[in-house]
């Protein structure tokens, strides 16, 4: 029997408004932050430029298969003529911006927030990214401390009956969204034919930030400051460009109020430095060396492209190693050529204060960075601990003086040489014993304890004496990946196969302390699926993410 399907009617009836739907559950903030104007505010948004952003993501990915079937990242002859125009500059910093010599990252949960606004450090990368797991409470409950905080209202006493209290002087905050890639499914958007599609976090983020606090920060003597991570391309600022001319309509603000800094943590941007400054030269500060997430980005991009691209173990592959320095040197020259400042990268670093003799190494090697940073041209640098402040900002104070920065440090001995940036060679990752047992059995281990700790919603953690984000694991699980493809061999002489790995795997677990309700299980289970499997996630975050912290009302 043949049956016919009647035509369809033209649609009619109102058309649906757009707007985002908040699928979350109630949590601590959300009557302070999800009023209807922000969430209208962060509507528009995604109607303006949430196809834009899909694109996007779409050509990240043919550029990365691109690159994997063998083409080398390089500079664009499409934007010859923005590199060769010697004329133009990026606005640069702003108000409270001026100087950076030091600044300290971090999450943005009440403790954090105070602890950070009294480290004498002069910005506080306020982390939404990185540094914290997005769980639906803390991703609400960081944008309400950053609210309290602008308004000087972030004191709190503890559950425990500690005081937390802010001092005087207190850093400029520069607030890092997460990165176009990242989507909130807390939240939907509803467009005018009535789909829903999961937000953009960037947009949720910044959105929420920015409608919030702009106009308070600007009171203060400030100015409302971003952090703009994983971006891949000059294509990608000029969406948050376009994205900061619309909000500086929307509310009223002179145009190049907001400023951001761009962190160059991908390969793929480190050939796009002075295009992504272009992109963003109204509304552009400066520049920072992401250097973790660019090792990962270094792995993850040619991961599959032969053995010369194999990098040793990841203690091995400081900021001295060839293709390191040159994308450092690389940066500052372009930096300061465009007016823009350089910031240097994070010390991993956590001070042991019932161990002075450890401290006292681990503050040497800091204080080592710091001067090689110092002695490249940067403007400032990142700590990731209160203790490591005076350290860093000795160095830098030694090297500054009475001087904000150093963008008179032109570096004319920089060129942009794309050979050495894709000299991962270099690094020796080929060589009898560049990738050790040790070294094998730590990036798993890391890689364990640092998720089971953001699965219960900690995203910043301190092991074996470093800090560890999301970007410190990404290195780990992504080398485990290119070790099994490429039947790497360990200084004993051992093959690293899927069925190695899992063994060490099992014997890293079996040694971990265990409570009723630890996160272990999970950790591992997930560290297996990103680390062996057939196809690579390229963040595991992502199915972390989807897997275990999406919890809808």
């Amino acid at each position: 029997m043949t049956v016919l399907t009647p035509a369809r009617a033209p649609l009619t009836g109102p058309v649906i408004q757009p707007h985002l739907d908040v699928v979350g559950p109630t949590v601590p903030g959300t009557a302070e932050i999800l009023t209807p104007e922000a969430l209208d505010f962060v509507a528009d948004l995604h109607t303006v430029f949430g196809t834009r952003r899909t694109l996007l993501l779409r050509e990240r990915q043919l550029r990365r298969d691109r690159i994997a079937n063998g083409a080398d990242p390089g500079f664009l002859p499409l934007t010859a003529g923005v590199r060769a125009d010697r004329s133009w500059r990026v606005a640069g910093p702003g108000p409270g911006l001026e100087d950076r010599r030091v600044e300290i990252t971090g999450p943005c949960d009440r403790k954090t927030t105070v602890n950070a606004l009294n480290s004498g450090a002069r910005v506080w990368l306020a982390d939404l990214e990185d540094a914290t797991s997005p769980t639906w409470e803390n991703v609400v409950g960081a944008q309400h401390s950053l609210f309290d905080a602008i308004r000087g209202d972030a004191d709190f006493t503890s559950p425990e009956g500690k005081e937390y209290r802010v001092g005087d002087r207190t850093p400029t905050i520069v607030f890092r969204p997460r990165g176009w890639h990242l989507a909130e499914k807390h939240v939907e958007h509803v467009d005018r034919a009535g789909q829903r599609y999961g937000a953009s976090a960037s947009l949720v983020d910044a959105g929420l930030y920015l409608f919030h606090n702009a106009h308070a920060l600007i009171d203060s003597g400030r100015g409302p400051y971003l952090y703009l991570p994983k971006i891949e391309s000059h294509l990608e600022a000029r969406l948050w460009d376009d994205v900061f001319r619309f909000t500086e309509a929307y509310l009223g603000l002179r145009h190049g109020t907001i400023r951001a800094t761009v962190l160059i943590e991908t390969i793929t941007a480190a050939f796009e430095m002075e295009e992504i400054l272009y992109e963003l030269r109204d509304h552009c500060a400066g520049l920072n060396a992401g250097r973790w997430d660019y090792i990962f980005s270094i792995v993850k991009t040619f991961r599959s492209r032969g053995r010369r691209w194999v990098l040793p173990d990841r203690s091995h592959v400081t900021m001295t190693v060839p293709f390191m320095q040159a994308y450092a040197d690389l940066l500052v020259a372009t930096c300061h050529r465009r007016g823009a400042q350089a910031i240097g990268g994070m010390s991993a670093f956590v001070p042991n204060r019932r161990d002075p003799e450890s401290n006292e190494r681990a503050f040497a090697q800091v204080r080592a960075d710091k001067e090689r940073e110092a002695g490249q041209g940067f403007d400032g640098t990142w700590v990731a601990h209160p203790d490591l402040v005076p350290v860093a900002r000795e160095v830098f104070d030694a090297t500054l003086g009475d001087r904000p920065d150093q963008r008179d440090v032109q570096r004319p001995d920089v060129t942009p040489d794309a050979a050495a940036l894709l000299d991962v060679a270099s690094a020796g990752g080929t060589e009898p014993g560049a990738v050790t047992d040790a070294g094998l059995r730590t990036n798993l281990s890391v890689a364990v304890r640092y998720l089971e700790a953001w699965l219960r919603g900690t995203g910043a953690v301190a092991i074996d004496g470093l800090m560890e984000d999301a970007a410190t694991a990404e290195i780990s699980r992504s080398q485990v990946w290119q070790w099994v493809h490429h039947g790497v061999v360990t200084d004993s002489g051992t093959t690293i196969t899927a069925e190695h790995v899992r063994s060490v795997l099992a014997d890293v677990l079996a040694g971990l302390p265990r409570t009723e309700d630890d996160r272990y299980d999970d950790a591992a289970a997930l560290v297996e699926e990103v680390a062996l499997g057939d196809d690579f996630p390229t963040f595991l975050t992502v199915p972390a993410y989807a897997q275990h912290l999406v919890h809808r009302r």
